[in-house]
């Protein structure tokens, strides 16, 4: 039992993963408890039985596919505008003092506004169409992004870059086959927590006058007070953002096996 609380201390991931089944479980007791018991009103808690009658019959009638289809789609492509930016950005920031000046603080500025200030500026630059959700999304991940990576930059040893100088190597050679390999597992940690970043705005993105996708129906939900489809439909966003951070993990794991728990 001590050694549960040793600093960093492994532990058998049997016990791990019923830790952390237990966490659910308990949450859904509660959440039980509270509805059944009449604690809390259904229309601010419904109960298990009712979002799970509601996502059997979404799922069912195959209603949910097409805005998990059109989510997905919103999701991937604002993910992957942001990295084709981000991480060229995040990699000049931190190796050149220059660079850093010039992206730095004016990212460091921007990642602090709230993206849902900028919505109606973006109705007003692209419109109403999948271009301006496709906005909110990027950039509600680019801004953090940048900083991230430069620091991924900066964490790399002086040691490697003055070892590779002695023997010769180029600037463009430190770049390409020093840094950017250093960072290669951690750059692929910092773009499994952008995901995540990229689900949390996916309701905001889809306020702009948008008639599909998940946060679309939450929306609608919320103005007939159906907190059923409410809480499923936040439970589905949960569900699938949680398979691509355990995507992300697994990719890690498999093409950089030599990293810090990459061959766990």
């Amino acid at each position: 039992m001590r050694n549960l609380f040793r600093i960093r201390e492994k532990i058998d991931l049997k016990v791990y993963y019923a830790v952390a089944a237990g966490v659910f479980l308990l949450i859904l007791v509660i959440w039980t408890v509270l509805s059944e018991s009449g604690l809390v009103s259904q229309i601010f808690l419904p109960k298990p039985g009712s979002v799970l009658h509601y996502l059997i019959n979404v799922f069912g009638t195959g209603t949910i596919w097409p805005d998990i289809g059109i989510s997905s789609y919103r999701i991937i492509m604002g993910f992957l505008l942001a990295a084709l930016i981000g991480i060229p950005l995040g990699v000049m920031a931190g190796t050149f003092n220059f660079a850093d000046a010039l992206i730095q603080p004016l990212a460091e500025f921007i990642r602090y506004m709230p993206v849902p200030a900028f919505v109606p500026l973006i109705m007003v630059w692209f419109g109403i169409n999948e271009t301006a959700k496709i906005a909110v999304i990027f950039m509600g991940t680019l801004f953090q992004l940048i900083p991230m990576m430069a620091d991924s930059v900066r964490a790399v040893p002086d040691d490697l870059l003055s070892a590779a100088y002695t023997l010769g190597a180029s600037r463009k050679t430190v770049i390409m086959k020093v840094i950017l390999p250093a960072i290669a597992p951690r750059t692929m940690d910092t773009l499994r927590i952008m995901i995540g970043w990229a689900w949390t705005y996916l309701t905001v993105a889809e306020l702009v006058a948008a008639n599909s996708g998940l946060g679309y129906s939450i929306l609608k939900a919320q103005r007939y007070l159906r907190t059923d489809a409410i809480f499923g439909g936040i439970l589905v966003i949960g569900f699938l953002g949680l398979v691509t951070d355990r995507l992300f993990s697994l990719a890690n794991r498999k093409i950089f096996p030599w990293a810090e728990g990459g061959g766990e």
